[in-house]
């Protein structure tokens, strides 16, 4: 199916609404229509001194018209932008139902200023296909009839010459715009995107542009993309400023032509003088029904690879697919992985090689290693970010790929290092785990995770704002708050992510002292390059590589050497020299 099809599939919800717009804007166009030929009349006629009789019905024409014209216009107007608006809200909600089941895995493709352009700017731009492409060319076609109708009424060469105009102004002309506003139309969105790309990291990576001497790059960068984008933009307003013209010129050989035609035919007295001028004056007033027609051929480039850009991400196939007949919600946090086998991409060697391991209900399971051998991957296969091929991974028993993704989540409880806090108050940030929480659970929540007499002595206590990314808090007063988030969820298995990462180790252990208190009797997997409360844990799984190098207690690891020895060794030195003291509970 083509973009511009794809498109009018949106319209089928509101093709009563689009079908209102045309008509009134059919009644404006042929209330304009009606006065120029009324008050043409009026004049002419008046010139021959007839009874003030002889006029009144085209007095009342004139008042008629001269109102309705306002009315009608205001009404389009009206109807047209909220057409509109429902079509872009419509849109909106659409384009994030269908990238939503595409997050993390095929999103990462895309940079994060790429898609803000795409959900904002493209969106934007699909205004001018269903405000200037879909209900302009409905009215051009009904006006053309009405004109059809009146000129055919006095002569037919008077109507097919004003129709031959009416067309090369309505189709000529556009497909000439089209034509010449293609490349022009399409670089500009790009280089749009592009500027907005390079805004975005600019801004985001401004510190590190300035500590890096890298300002007059990135400065000459944009103000390249800008000019670019203005020499795409005058293109364009050159070739509207074409269109206007050739409008124009066409409107006058249209007055041209029907002069020529009707005044043999009112010297050899087929056709009464007064209404030479009517029928001029009609057919320029038609003539506003094909107006924007040309301008709306210049913005449909941009408009369809705009909303190509939008599809193009639509139509990515998501990495998850829930199953056609998914099991009911998990009872048991118990599970069990055998021998999973993942990479991120056929090419790519292996993330997780093989690896089994078993959490019972209300155990304590630490999956440790050096950057980069398969912890976050196990994460992500857990969460249903990514879906395994081969091997199995259990839940309550269950294969975990046979329950919907969204009962998986709702069944686990997060705590990362990159825990996203929105820019908005403490108490929303909380209710983003569960947005019916009462005032009390919050409290209950964040005294659990120690933050409450914090939250407390804020001017506005839970009413707070944390700013954007909730860079108002400390570190860990925003890992607080996340493991508030997450026990205010009370799911029945709680990961830990690198949940103390970035931290400093003296309010890494009092964080850990919590986590340890707020676990005790949950299933807990942490996920974690540190080696801290080590000794708090049933098991310790040691990653490397993508497979499990060694197992067992932190007694047990640590009597037998080998590579959690080393590490714990290199933590401990580690936190000695940031500290002075070990920060590494034995």
């Amino acid at each position: 199916m083509s973009t511009a099809r794809r498109l009018l599939t949106f319209l089928a919800p509101l093709r009563g609404w689009v079908a209102l717009a045309a008509l009134l804007g059919f009644a404006t166009v042929g209330s304009s229509v009606g006065l120029m030929a009324t008050s043409a009349y009026i004049i002419s006629k008046a010139a021959l001194h007839p009874s003030i009789a002889a006029l009144q019905v085209a007095i009342v024409g004139v008042r008629f018209f001269g109102i309705t014209r306002g009315l009608f216009r205001y009404a389009e107007r009206l109807v047209t932008h909220q057409t509109t608006f429902r079509l872009l809200a419509q849109f909106r909600v659409f384009f994030f139902a269908a990238i939503e089941p595409l997050a993390p895995a095929r999103l990462r493709q895309f940079r994060s200023g790429d898609l803000l352009s795409r959900i904002i700017a493209d969106v934007s731009a699909l205004e001018d296909f269903f405000v200037r492409g879909v209900a302009p060319p409905l009215v051009a076609i009904l006006v053309a009839g009405l004109t059809w109708v009146l000129m055919a009424s006095f002569a037919l060469p008077l109507a097919a010459a004003t129709l031959g105009f009416l067309a090369l102004a309505g189709i000529g002309i556009p497909l000439l715009t089209r034509r010449l506003s293609r490349r022009s139309g399409r670089a500009a969105v790009e280089t749009r995107a592009a500027l907005n790309v390079s805004l975005v990291d600019a801004v985001q990576g401004v510190a590190d542009i300035l500590i890096h001497g890298r300002k007059s790059a990135q400065q000459g960068h944009i103000r390249q993309l800008s000019r670019t984008l203005v020499a795409q933009q005058n293109r364009l307003a050159w070739v509207n400023g074409l269109n206007a013209a050739l409008t124009g010129l066409l409107s006058n050989w249209t007055t041209l032509a029907i002069l020529l035609i009707a005044i043999p035919m009112v010297s050899a007295g087929d056709l009464d003088g007064v209404f030479l001028a009517v029928l001029v004056l009609a057919a320029i007033a038609a003539f506003e029904a094909v107006l924007p027609l040309p301008e709306a051929a210049a913005h449909l480039a941009g408009s369809l690879a705009a909303a190509e850009r939008l599809f193009e991400i639509v139509d990515v196939a998501p990495q998850i697919q829930d199953p056609a007949e998914p099991l009911p919600p998990p009872q048991s946090a118990r599970l069990d992985v055998r021998n999973v086998r993942f990479s991120y991409s056929p090419t790519a060697p292996p993330a997780l090689d093989g690896i089994s391991f078993s959490v019972a209900e209300g155990a304590r399971v630490a999956i440790v290693g050096a950057s980069g051998a398969g912890k976050s991957t196990l994460v992500n296969l857990l969460l249903r970010f990514w879906d395994y091929r081969h091997g199995e991974i259990l839940l309550d028993g269950r294969d975990l790929r046979r329950y919907r993704a969204d009962d998986v989540r709702a069944f686990m409880a997060v705590v990362s290092q990159q825990t996203h806090l929105f820019n908005a108050t403490i108490a929303e940030n909380l209710r983003l785990s569960r947005p019916a929480a009462t005032d009390d659970e919050l409290i209950s929540a964040a005294r659990q995770a120690e933050i409450h007499t914090f939250i407390q002595s804020l001017p506005q206590g839970y009413d707070t704002v944390i700013g954007e990314q909730g860079l108002q808090l400390s570190g860990g007063e925003r890992q607080r708050l996340a493991i508030a988030r997450a026990l205010l969820k009370d799911a029945p298995l709680l990961i830990l992510d690198e949940a103390t990462a970035n931290l400093d180790p003296l309010v890494e252990r009092d964080i850990m002292a919590t986590l340890r208190a707020i676990s005790a009797g949950r299933t807990t997997i942490t996920i974690t390059h540190r080696l801290v409360d080590m000794a708090a844990m049933d098991e310790i799984l040691v990653l490397d590589a993508g497979k499990i190098a060694a197992r067992g207690t932190h007694a047990e690891l640590m009597a037998r050497g080998g590579i959690y020895r080393q590490l714990w060794t290199q933590q401990r030195q580690i936190d000695l020299l940031e500290t002075g003291s070990p920060a590494i509970l034995p």
